[in-house]
Order: structure tokens, then sequence, then C-alpha cells
């Protein structure tokens, strides 16, 4: 039977002891300012994946890439040591792409502002193209027009009843 709560939590204690392990244990100088966002274990509890976001440049992530590649087998160590799990996962990093996603959005939200402000400027000073009221006012007939011919008809109906 799967647990999600104990998945939950084994994801957790990986995620802490990955980070402590990093930063008193490694010492690859390729290994830049890595920050871990996230981890998540499936529910087998066989498989770890890290999230991961690195401070600098793209040869920064590269290397730290590489890095955390290369010291897998230390990392899965002390995971191993310090969950106290029967099978400890393998781990496999993932570079997580939101900072860079939000970026990018804080950019087109930025973009769509200023279009719109635009957009607002020149609504204040525009005119409309054709009348101030472009719907037309129903045609409105004279009574004395309609009641006369409403009579004509009626009377003319009157005559082709035969009963009349």
């Amino acid at each position: 039977m799967v647990d999600v709560a104990r998945a939950r939590k084994l994801a957790v204690r990986i995620r802490e002891v990955v980070a402590e392990t990093l930063e008193k244990q490694v010492k690859d100088p390729r290994l830049g300012m890595v920050t871990l966002t996230d981890a998540k274990v499936t529910p087998d509890l066989r498989e770890a994946t890290l999230y991961y976001t690195v401070y600098g440049d793209d040869v920064a992530r590269r290397d730290s890439a590489a890095a955390l590649e290369s010291a897998k087998g230390v990392l899965r160590t002390q995971v191993g040591r310090q969950t106290g799990v029967r099978y400890t996962p393998s781990l496999t990093f993932i570079a997580d792409v939101v900072p860079e996603t939000a970026g990018r959005l804080e950019e087109l939200l930025a973009e769509a502002r200023s279009r719109d402000a635009e957009v607002q400027e020149l609504a204040s000073a525009a005119q409309p193209a054709g009348d101030a009221d472009p719907y037309k006012p129903p045609r409105v007939r004279a009574d004395d027009d309609a009641d006369d011919d409403d009579d004509e008809a009626d009377d003319a109906l009157d005559e082709d009843e035969p009963g009349a």
C-alpha cells in the first residue's frame, strides 16, 4: 500500500540531507551557489528527484550540474545513512526553471502594462468615427395617420364578411 504522506516526509528529509552534505562535504570547485528548491519521491520510495537552481550564468549552471552528477554517490550514501529506509532511493537532479519562467512572466506583464497605458492615453483623446449617438431613434408615426389607416382597414374587413 502506498503512503503518500511518508513519501512527502522522506522527500523533505532527503532535501535537507542533500543540502547539508553539499554544504559541508562536497568540495567540488565546479559547484556554484546551488539552492535545492524541491524534492519528490516516488510512491515506492525507490527514486528521488531533486530540483535545484544555480545563481549565475549558463557556465555556472553547466558546471554545477556536472558537479552534482559526480557527487551523486556521496550524496546517496549520506541519504541512506541519515534516513534509515530499507532501500536508499536513487537521486536525480533537475534544474528548476521556475525562477527563469517567473522572470519572463514579469517582463511580459510589464510590457502589457506599458501597452495598456499607451492605449489608455490614445483613448482619452479619441473622438467617435461617426455620429455621437450611432443608434438611430425609432420612427415615430403620427397618431392621426395611424388611426385613419386602421379605420379604413377595419371597414374593408367588415365588407368582406358575409354575415354583416
